[in-house]
């Protein structure tokens, strides 16, 4: 009988930002000068996770709320459910589709493809309340930008994924999913190999982009000012691959 492989250890190390990212700020540059202060490197093999918040940031991506003018639709459902009109006007401005709107939940369909509530607008983590933050104009590119910033530094190819918190069906609490992708496949096919059993898989397609998105979301919180994390020790697939390929198309999704 043969020995069993030993799986290999994984590593998620939090890089820590001080102070905001604002508007134009080179986040490469931002990223690496925040490892050089930690005395972290990054090195071949790594995955850098970046939260959307800084990459919104640093694109522009912030909205002031008081130059939003909510609907009268709008407006009552702030009264009824005690939510701010001018973010559910700004979520509906931001969507292509309304998928539920019940009991002061609004989820809606972006123009990216993604399912969430609001159409990601978020005022955490922003100024208080005065803006309201965005998702990336395209995740994807935002993604690739970062990637060949780092290449062209480092002479490394470092896989980028920029992740969001989105709830969940039929599940209690946040976690993290890859809304951008770039220099990874975001999915891993084990269609057509065969288990311990000889069993042959024929469905196992694993999001591997969101999990490793999850994995540094267990730093990288709201309140830990932690936006990006290292993940070292994963044997990923390199490739061109994006969020995008996450999104289930409409002809398979039973729940459309």
């Amino acid at each position: 009988m043969s020995k069993m492989a030993r799986p290999r250890e994984l590593r998620v190390i939090p890089v820590q930002v001080t102070g905001e990212i604002r508007p134009g700020d080179p986040l490469a540059a931002t990223l690496l000068a925040a490892l050089r202060e930690q005395g972290l490197s990054l090195a071949g093999g790594d995955i850098l996770v970046v939260k959307h918040k800084i990459v919104s940031k640093a694109e522009g991506q912030l909205v002031e709320l008081d130059r939003i003018k909510p609907s009268a639709s709008s407006r009552s459902w702030g009264r009824r459910y005690k939510v701010d009109a001018r973010v559910t006007e700004l979520a509906l401005q931001q969507s292509i589709r309304v998928i539920r709107r019940k009991r002061g939940v609004l989820i809606t369909e972006t123009d990216h493809g993604l399912v969430c509530a609001n159409s990601g607008v978020d005022v955490s983590n922003v100024d208080g309340g005065h803006h309201a933050l965005l998702l990336p104009e395209d995740p994807d590119r935002s993604a690739a930008r970062l990637h060949r910033d780092l290449k062209k530094r480092l002479k490394l190819s470092i896989p980028v994924i920029i992740s969001d918190s989105f709830g969940r069906p039929w599940r209690e609490g946040l976690t993290e999913v890859a809304i951008g992708v770039a220099g990874i496949k975001a999915l891993q096919d084990y269609r057509g190999r065969r288990d311990p059993h000889g069993y042959a898989l024929r469905v196992s397609l694993d999001a591997v982009a969101d999990q490793l998105a999850c994995a540094a979301g267990l730093l990288c919180g709201k309140l830990a000012r932690t936006p990006a994390c290292i993940i070292r020790g994963f044997r990923y697939q390199p490739g061109q691959g994006r969020a995008r390929d996450l999104i289930r198309s409409a002809k398979t999704d039973l729940f459309r």
